[in-house]
């Protein structure tokens, strides 16, 4: 017998949508009170994101970004250690992309961008192991210590910008641009084979097609293998997963590395398929858009997928609507407050009715 008083289906769909439903009905209110049309706004976001395969390659380019950043947060929460570090560990693994384009000359794209993943995800499992080895060996809580070191990165990337890796003659703190050969192939390009137009104009990569195996093998992870078996036990009850015979410094230091992976390898992306050079806002952000993703997908590598691309959706037609309309870009910041707020704390406020009505109908059945 069944004894959840709500369906799982209804759990991983219903509560996410209705509290969506409820997070865009007040941001109507609010576009309302600033004296512009709502339900014009709302079209000239879908328009915008994804009326034309140009709005396309920029939903899917951020989408990419949170793809990537949510698997970080959620395989951290797993094991239910709160990896607010994403901003500073896609921070110093663009530091790595930044070091292995500049300094090996490699011959092709596809080998670039081979030792530029494994480098930013080198790069952000290193960064994430000190907060990871304080918290499993010295009881400092994870989620001051992510925060901390998010401050030391965008030093440290502050520095070495400025000082050490500024072209010479040049203002601005950013590196040199990378070789034309490192240029990673756009939708454009691996769709025109197949005989399906797409904008040129559009950063979506082939990245994307590797934050999407990326959600398959954290999966695969985490519900296949024992080490993800370990994870999730440490993360349901601590005490049993000692008596187990569970190592808690294990679990917590492996979670950890592969968090900070993840999360520097978002930086390839924003660095090899934007800008082609190594900047000091590269990032946007995405770090911390990746703590709503995961809680929106209920910290599962499937369901990050959908609150990836509804992000990236925000953030496209977010700067559609700052240009057609006097609406701020800002307005797009409260939107998705108001869906962080929703699905992650006042999750009970649609969960507790929704059980109360599955519970009347289970009790008419």
């Amino acid at each position: 017998m069944n004894t959840r008083a709500m369906p799982r289906w209804a759990d991983v769909t219903l509560v996410p949508l209705i509290s969506l439903l409820i997070a865009f009905a007040l941001s109507g209110l609010v576009i309302m009170a600033i004296g512009e049309d709502p339900v014009r706004a709302m079209v000239l976001m879908v328009r915008g994101a994804l009326g034309s395969s140009y709005g396309w390659g920029y939903t899917l380019y951020y989408t990419t970004n949170f793809l990537l950043t949510g698997l970080a947060v959620s395989i951290a929460f797993q094991a239910r250690l709160f990896n607010i570090g994403g901003e500073g560990q896609a921070l110093v693994g663009g530091l790595g992309v930044a070091l292995v384009c500049l300094f090996i000359p490699w011959p092709n794209w596809w080998t670039g961008l081979v030792a530029a993943i494994a480098a930013s995800a080198l790069a952000g499992a290193a960064w994430a192991a000190i907060p990871g080895w304080l918290q499993a060996r010295r009881g400092s809580h994870i989620v001051i210590t992510t925060i901390m070191f998010n401050f030391i990165a965008f030093s440290l990337l502050n520095y070495m910008l400025s000082h050490m890796l500024r072209p010479p003659n040049s203002m601005d703190p950013a590196t040199a641009r990378f070789a034309d050969a490192l240029r990673l192939r756009r939708l454009a390009d691996i769709l025109e084979p197949l005989g399906i137009a797409f904008s040129r104009s559009g950063p979506a990569n082939v990245m994307l097609f590797v934050a999407l195996a990326a959600c398959v093998l954290c999966w695969a992870l985490m519900w296949r293998t024992r080490l993800g078996f370990e994870i999730r036990a440490y993360g349901h009850s601590q005490p049993a997963a000692h008596y187990a015979g569970i190592s808690s410094v294990r679990v917590v230091m492996l979670a950890m590395l592969i968090s900070g992976a993840l999360a520097g390898m978002m930086a390839v992306n924003s660095v090899m398929g934007g800008p082609q050079r190594l900047v000091m806002n590269a990032v946007e952000g995405a770090g911390f858009i990746g703590i709503a993703v995961a809680l929106m997908g209920r910290s599962h590598p499937i369901g990050i997928v959908p609150a990836a691309l509804l992000f990236g959706f925000l953030f496209q037609g977010g700067s559609e609507l700052a240009i057609e309309t006097r609406i701020p870009r800002e307005m797009i910041v409260i939107i998705q407050a108001l869906v962080i707020l929703f699905t992650g704390a006042l999750d009970n406020m649609v969960r507790s009715p929704l059980e109360a009505l599955f519970m009347i109908l289970r009790r008419r059945a």
